[in-house]
């Protein structure tokens, strides 16, 4: 039998305040989470938590 694809697949989640100074890889199942990812994550450059939305 062959195996059913996977809903998983990695992105890329990047800094909202501050673009292209902070990014993160994640994996998301899509077929639950159908929405753009919005996480509150660590930006090293400006030193405190921000905003983090998946970009395409």
């Amino acid at each position: 039998m062959a195996k059913a694809k996977d809903a998983r697949h990695q992105i890329i989640i990047e800094c909202t305040e501050a673009p292209g100074t902070s990014r993160y890889s994640t994996m998301k199942n899509r077929r639950n989470t159908t929405q753009r990812l919005e996480i509150k994550k660590y930006n090293p450059v400006l030193r405190k938590h921000t905003l983090h939305r998946e970009i395409k």
